[in-house]
């Protein structure tokens, strides 16, 4: 019972500081089943289906008001989708698995520490063709180890100055969410295998998302929730790269 209480919290965490940057936790969630041993089997549907829940709220938060700029978004998440798809057709054994979600971990944890705070002029928007390589590639890796792809897609639009923060936001959450439902549709029905009691974790990033994507994260410790986090990471990309 403590060890399931103890899971609940971590995924509500990650869920808390995931949703509230506009992204739906894939890679946390995944640092804490590594964390907690559970089977590779049960990584990619898993955490793609804790995305779906944790994606769409924040979508529909960040999402009002927000303009978005088809014209820069859609030649990235036209060919991330298929490659998603794609990506969860991959099979791979589990330590190549762990040492390409090692990696992205580490990409993961770069993103929670690095502070997108300031405000810049936006550039101009991304040629096409890097558009679609930049889609495609986030797809395929996205589906193929169970995540949504925003932890990677927003600081390159932030750090390439062609979204701003709150833009960028939107994006990815919606970029999360469809690439997770393609990812699902890969990986098929046979493949998608779920822990025992996997209904409490849905509850435990769906009130975390809520948390951390409305207005209730302004009273919530956020800065304990980020060590928190870090810590999680931190410890999952030993276990992954190291141990």
């Amino acid at each position: 019972m403590e060890f399931n209480v103890i899971l609940l919290l971590a995924l509500f965490i990650v869920a808390v500081m995931y949703s509230s940057v506009g992204h739906g936790g894939a890679s946390g969630y995944l640092a804490v089943m590594s964390l907690f041993a559970i089977d590779t089997l049960f990584f990619r549907s898993s955490a793609l289906i804790m995305n779906l829940f944790v994606a769409g709220i924040a979508f529909i938060n960040f999402g009002s008001g927000i303009k978005v700029r088809w014209r820069l978004f859609l030649p990235i998440l036209l060919p991330a989708i298929p490659m998603a798809l794609a990506g969860a057709m991959v099979h791979i054994n589990p330590t190549t698995y762990k040492i390409i979600l090692g990696a992205v971990l580490l990409l993961a944890l770069l993103r929670l520490v690095w502070k997108f705070n300031r405000d810049y002029d936006l550039a101009p928007p991304p040629g096409i063709l890097l558009s679609i390589a930049i889609g495609a590639s986030l797809g395929f890796l996205s589906g193929m180890i169970g995540i949504g792809g925003g932890i990677i897609l927003s600081p390159i639009l932030i750090l390439k100055r062609w979204a701003g923060i709150k833009e960028t936001a939107v994006y990815s959450s919606l970029f999360i969410l469809l690439n997770s439902i393609a990812g699902l549709i890969g990986l098929g029905v046979d493949r998608i295998a779920l822990p025992n009691g996997f209904i409490y974790w849905i509850l435990a990033v769906f009130s975390g998302g809520l948390a951390g994507s409305f207005t209730s994260i302004k009273y919530l410790p956020v800065r304990y929730f980020k060590v928190s986090l870090i810590a999680v990471l931190l410890f999952a990309c030993f276990k992954l790269l190291v141990y």
